[in-house]
């Protein structure tokens, strides 16, 4: 199956991790009721992006994350009526004291496939996530579905080029990133525009130097932080982009909706053929790149 269409689901969060989860589910619906195959999430979508402050009150929205987990059983269960493959990102609770931002992934069929552990954990104001999420130990994943190969990564990690390039060379045709990002109050007069585009740019040269696909699906709308002291813009834009890093479908900076488009896996390989960068890397010059910093 060269053609396949991809589905992304940019939406807003209530207070109610109940609410927002019934929601999801019946954007999930329509979306496969539109067409798409492969349905990915938002960064967190059960909660508003609790991450603003350092709070113990938090950790009760964490959750086991495996085939018998309530929220996975019903995930599955969506998967195999609408035969589609999810992408659902959720606050797993590992063990007392453990809790990591993980995606779970369920082919066509219902079937839990697996999960990936969000591997670089920010610390910056307003995002305090290695308060809540200890590092991902799974190593970097792809999961064969029904439709396509897919890698999963976890928006702090769209800005490091080795976590993409290790997805793709475990064969990922489409690498989707679910995200939570957005502008500052203060920051977005000077700083907005420079962001944004610094975000969307990297990631599509993640789909260049990779010769991969790659679709970030981001959150909308304005959360006030839970001090009431500040707040995030969540800028939207989701979009998918082609292994030349051409963007084929981008969505609102400030609406809900699903974004679907259709993906043609077989551009991966006149792409990599023309373009032949896992052919010509050196990688035996690369061993320092386990290292923190290189001194003079």
């Amino acid at each position: 199956m060269d053609k396949i269409s991809v589905g992304l689901l940019q939406l807003s969060a209530g207070d109610s991790p109940e609410e927002n989860f019934e929601k999801t589910i019946s954007f999930i619906r329509e979306a496969a009721d539109l067409g798409a195959q492969i349905i990915c999430t938002q960064e967190l979508f059960k909660t508003k992006y609790f991450c603003q402050v350092e709070s113990w009150d938090y950790f009760k929205f964490a959750e086991p994350v495996n085939e018998n987990s309530p929220t996975i059983r019903e995930l599955s269960k969506t998967a195999k009526d609408k035969n589609v493959v999810i992408i659902a990102s959720l606050f797993e609770k590992r063990a007392e004291g453990i809790y990591h931002n993980t995606v779970a992934v369920i082919d066509a069929d219902g079937k839990y496939l697996g999960k990936y552990r969000k591997m670089h954990i920010p610390d910056d104001p307003q995002f305090y996530e290695k308060f809540y999420f200890t590092p991902g130990d799974l190593g970097y994943k792809t999961f064969r579905t029904k439709y396509a190969k897919i890698g999963t990564l976890i928006c702090w990690d769209q800005w490091f080029p080795e976590a993409a390039r290790l997805t793709a060379m475990k064969g990922a045709d489409i690498i989707f990133y679910p995200t939570a990002i957005g502008w500052l109050p203060e920051e977005k007069e000077t700083e907005g525009e420079i962001q944004y585009s610094a975000w969307e740019t990297v990631q599509r040269g993640h789909a260049v130097a990779n010769g991969c696909y790659v679709a970030s699906v981001n959150r909308v709308g304005f959360e006030e932080s839970p001090d009431r002291k500040t707040g995030i813009q969540f800028w939207g834009q989701s979009f998918i982009c082609d292994p030349m890093g051409k963007i084929t479908k981008k969505a609102s900076p400030d609406k809900e909706e699903i974004l679907i488009d259709e993906v043609d896996l077989s551009k991966i390989d006149k792409t990599r053929t023309v373009w032949p960068f896992f052919r010509d890397r050196r990688i035996e010059t690369y061993t320092d790149l386990t290292k923190r910093w290189l001194e003079d």
